[in-house]
């Protein structure tokens, strides 16, 4: 079993990588990557929310939708869990911490509607994954969108202090990153265990 969770973990993390491979959440990815603050922060919302969501989503799958028949109420469903995730998430952060809360802005609730967090769970039941296996390929799936977040981030502070050519300032220089960070990704799909 730890075998498979940790072959689940690095392909959700790395192999797989939400961001970089399945292109999933590329909104608060670009939008929030501007400092390595924030987008740490953001990433540990996401880490909670899809931690959460993997779990609260497999339950009621196992134990409600699946055994009365109710399968395709599942993306509904999830999107319910995640939601609610995400308000208790917001409350928390803009109480105790109204800095951080400010920062993200209106990414923080976009979570909600981050096809990442629904993926996870979606992806979860397709591969008929247990708890345990839920919660791990949730965990890892979002320390792998945070691991990309910073790592855009750290390059877009740094881009910040060159002096580009006029073309490839802004967007283009920030979609360039993402795109070879992307590439740089693919080089985990050639890992063996």
């Amino acid at each position: 079993m730890d075998g498979s969770l940790f072959m689940i973990a690095i392909t959700a993390a790395l192999i797989n990588n939400v961001v970089l491979s399945q292109f999933l959440g590329i909104c608060s990815f670009l939008g929030v990557s501007k400092q390595i603050k924030n987008s740490a922060s953001l990433g540990g919302a996401v880490i909670f929310v899809m931690a959460i969501s993997s779990a609260v989503a497999n339950l009621l799958y196992d134990y409600l939708l699946a055994p009365l028949g109710l399968e395709y109420l599942e993306t509904i469903v999830f999107i319910l869990v995640i939601a609610a995730l995400v308000q208790m998430v917001e409350m928390f952060l803009k109480k105790t911490s109204p800095g951080i809360y400010q920062a993200l802005g209106i990414y923080l609730p976009l979570i909600t509607t981050n096809c990442a967090v629904l993926g996870v769970a979606l992806t979860n039941v397709q591969n008929e994954y247990n708890l345990a296996q839920s919660v791990t390929a949730g965990v890892a799936t979002a320390i792998g969108y945070t691991i990309a977040i910073v790592l855009l981030a750290g390059i877009r502070e740094r881009i910040n202090e060159e002096d580009l050519p006029a073309p490839f300032r802004g967007a283009p220089i920030v979609l360039l990153s993402a795109a070879l960070m992307a590439i740089a990704f693919m080089g985990f799909g050639g890992l063996s265990f």
